[in-house]
């Protein structure tokens, strides 16, 4: 331990209560059980099952033995994207973990959260960037995390009260989170009644198909009258990405921010890591960026002008009103290719699977009321967007300053004259 004016540094081994990590074992999968946690599955404010597969209940006890998670025990990714950070705060933990990095915390709250927040800042991340491994997948060894030097202040009062700080910020930021994760789930079902189910309203406000609307077939099954089945390529234009050369890549912000794939816009959060100085394809605002390669789909909408890397492909609406419409479309689209998206080892959408996807257009006069009522829905995501964009900036801001002792927070007089 060494202290420098109030401030000192600790190993993670000695502050933690535990540094251990998850099986390196391959459990065999299972349809029920419990899920099976990796590195990515690590995502900020939860974590992403969508991909976990399930393990029996003889496997997941005998993962628990060693290394089992608590409430309030912290992870790091450790194989591949080294250094994702996840706080469980949940008291209802039904998962093992395997490649994972885990600080257990003995269910210290103020502690839990000091290093939670201190791993994310730049000093540990760097740490952590120096000590990883490996050539062809990188990883950090779990001796390297056990030895992760900490910076710790010799008052309490002060630790608290800039994880308070902190984590205000990133509680609005999770609110802001859910209320969008509910508006996506409005429109998704409105979509659904309307041009699913057939039961947009008819001419006497009343649901279309279940009050006698008139049906007809098509080639995608029964359609209300007056509405046709055409081609994505119908109502949008698809452009796929082309990567520049690597040469042009930078992180000083010349030029444009490059998308090159979905890796730059998980949670449909725009986060590119480097920019571009002479890009080949370029999406405007209000365009829909997704990944086309390994990871497909999370249709995200551009708030400004990006490069477009050969990862991703970029769906431009005709005429604003298809705007929402095809909003939905495509995330179905998708869900679709899922299952039928060529490549033996990685998943492929080509051009022609998006222009060629067939869907039902609806009748213009609902298409313009559809419009109306969802773009508020999309105006109030952005915006939320936005908002969180801010205090993501003041959050990352503050973070390093705050933790270094360089921001110096307010404390009572007792603590002030104890450090007198």
């Amino acid at each position: 331990m060494s202290c420098n004016h109030k401030w000192f540094t600790v190993f993670a081994e000695d502050y933690c209560k535990k540094v251990t990590d998850g099986t390196h074992d391959s459990p065999k999968k299972q349809l029920e059980g419990k899920y099976l946690i990796t590195s990515r599955h690590l995502k900020e404010f939860s974590l992403d099952l969508n991909n976990a597969y399930r393990i029996s209940e003889s496997d997941f006890n005998k993962i628990n033995e060693r290394s089992k998670v608590d409430t309030w025990d912290i992870m790091i990714s450790m194989i591949g994207t080294v250094g994702n950070i996840y706080l469980e705060k949940s008291h209802q933990i039904d998962y093992a973990i395997k490649n994972v990095g885990l600080f257990k915390m003995g269910g210290d709250v103020e502690k839990a959260k000091w290093l939670y927040y201190y791993l994310k800042s730049p000093k540990a991340q760097e740490y952590i960037k120096v000590n990883m491994r490996g050539s062809t997948q990188q990883y950090i060894p779990l001796g390297s995390l056990r030895k992760l030097p900490i910076k710790v202040s010799a008052f309490n009062k002060e630790m608290n009260t800039i994880t308070h700080i902190l984590s205000t910020l990133d509680e609005k930021i999770e609110t802001n989170n859910q209320i969008n994760e509910k508006l996506e789930e409005m429109a998704q079902a409105l979509f659904k009644h309307w041009f699913v189910d057939f039961e947009f309203p008819n001419e006497n406000g009343k649901p279309y198909k279940s009050s006698g609307g008139e049906m007809v077939e098509s080639e995608l099954g029964e359609i209300p009258k007056g509405w046709k089945v055409d081609k994505l390529s119908s109502i949008a234009e698809i452009i796929m990405g082309q990567s520049p050369k690597s040469d042009t890549y930078n992180t000083d912000k010349i030029g444009l921010p490059l998308l090159n794939g979905a890796t730059d816009f998980q949670n449909k959060n725009l986060s590119p890591s480097k920019y571009t100085s002479d890009p080949k394809k370029v999406g405007e605002k209000g365009d829909f960026v997704f990944g086309v390669r390994a990871t497909i789909g999370l249709v995200t909408e551009l708030d400004d002008r990006y490069a477009i890397g050969r990862g991703s492909g970029i769906a431009r609406a005709f005429d604003n009103m298809y705007k929402e419409f095809l909003y939905e479309i495509l995330n179905i689209a998708f869900s679709n290719f899922q299952y039928t998206a060529s490549g033996s080892v990685y998943l492929n959408v080509s051009k022609n699977d998006l222009e060629d996807y067939k869907l039902v257009i609806p009748d213009i006069n609902i298409l313009r009321r559809y419009h109306k009522i969802t773009k508020s829905i999309l105006n109030q995501k952005e915006n939320l967007k936005r908002e969180n964009a801010v205090l993501e900036k003041l959050r990352d801001t503050l973070l390093p300053k705050l933790m270094s002792g360089e921001i110096r927070v307010p404390l009572d007089d007792e603590v002030l004259s104890e450090k007198n």
